[in-house]
């Protein structure tokens, strides 16, 4: 950060209102130069500034085809560094808070998933038998390692149709770093759980036997979404119980216990449509964050459609909660003042294999 950039202490004292006049005054100064992104599970005080909103893949393509010189991303480091390995190298990608991380893609890192790779060649050749899919939920080196060894990425929306690619190629995937979204989407495409095994990665050869790494089609990571952990089947039953005229949709970061009681899995974009599309009267639980649904609750009750949250509990994203006005405030009044602050700027190396893979994923669910 340069000496001149104006000190994010100073904005820290600032009550939201100052601090949404801020970044509407920056957002008409700066004018076509810049564009905010914001990602659905954000606190309404920042998802308000967005010029583009919506999931990881819409967020992904938009950011490859955005034009502003700036680029500010709310959501979480992953999703920034996606933005700068698609965006053009005369475009700045800037993350308003850099402890906006996902405790999700930490699960997986990079020296864990090579190791994993060096266990599985003691039984099989994985460059030969496993294809590498990352989550866009992870770092950008770990969707390099995918670019270097043959892989790709995927996200909730389009986990389906990577993994139908996948399979055309080889026998076998590795999937991480959310078994879930493995798991459920594995099963929907009609792959028996038995042909499905779990990579402890704290574990020498991932606590599994040669035989069991022989046998298995998708080998999946042992790591999860911690909000999305909050759901149960319970929840569904007694919503059932109370509704029995309910319908229930869930993201595919869930349980596949929570998923199999659900009518409906889906990302948040589909499961934006689908509440969206829905008739008056319907009642819906939804089992995703916290944010998604209340915004989603508000929007649909003036037209007859109920929407609830899954849990009792409250449980949010508190990594995209750490985008808050203040940090948003920050960044903007800095790019006015011809400073850029929290940029998002992955090696040249690493961008080029992790370009690979996200270009991949791109052109074969376009």
């Amino acid at each position: 950060m340069a000496e001149s950039a104006l000190a994010l202490k100073d904005f820290a004292q600032l009550d939201d209102a100052r601090c949404d006049a801020r970044i509407r005054a920056a957002k008409q100064a700066l004018g076509e130069r810049c564009v905010i992104l914001g990602h659905h599970y954000q606190r309404d005080e920042v998802f308000a500034h967005a010029d583009i909103t919506g999931d990881s893949l819409k967020l992904s393509a938009q950011a490859a085809e955005c034009d502003a010189e700036y680029i500010v991303f709310c959501g979480v480091h992953f999703m920034a560094e996606v933005a700068d390995v698609l965006s053009r190298d005369d475009q700045t990608v800037i993350l308003p808070d850099m402890a906006a991380g996902c405790s999700m893609a930490d699960m997986a890192n990079l020296r864990n998933v090579e190791r994993a790779w060096r266990e599985l060649a003691e039984v099989l050749d994985p460059d030969e038998h496993i294809t590498p899919i990352t989550y866009i939920n992870s770092a950008a080196d770990l969707k390099a390692f995918c670019g270097r060894h043959g892989g790709i990425v995927c996200t909730s929306s389009n986990a389906r149709g990577v993994l139908d690619w996948a399979f055309e190629r080889r026998e076998k995937v590795l999937f991480f770093p959310d078994q879930h979204l493995g798991r459920n989407t594995g099963h929907d495409m009609g792959i028996s759980l038995d042909d499905m095994v779990v990579w402890d990665f704290d574990k020498p050869m991932g606590g599994l036997t040669a035989e069991q790494i022989r046998d298995a089609r998708m080998i999946l990571w042992k790591g999860f979404c911690s909000v999305h952990q909050m759901f149960h089947p319970n929840h569904i039953k007694k919503f059932r119980e109370e509704h029995p005229e309910g319908r229930v949709i869930s993201h595919p970061e869930n349980a596949f216990e929570v998923c199999q009681n659900s009518d409906v899995v889906g990302s948040t974009e589909t499961i934006l449509k689908t509440v969206r599309a829905s008739d008056p009267g319907t009642h819906w639980l939804v089992g995703t964050e916290l944010n998604l649904v209340n915004r989603l609750h508000n929007e649909m009750a003036p037209r007859g459609v109920k929407v609830q949250f899954m849990s009792p509990v409250v449980c949010m994203c508190a990594t995209m909660f750490r985008t808050d006005p203040q940090h948003l405030a920050w960044v903007m009044d800095n790019l006015v003042e011809g400073q850029v602050v929290n940029q998002i700027k992955v090696p040249a190396d690493e961008a080029r294999q992790a370009k690979a893979a996200l270009d991949l994923m791109l052109e074969i669910t376009a």
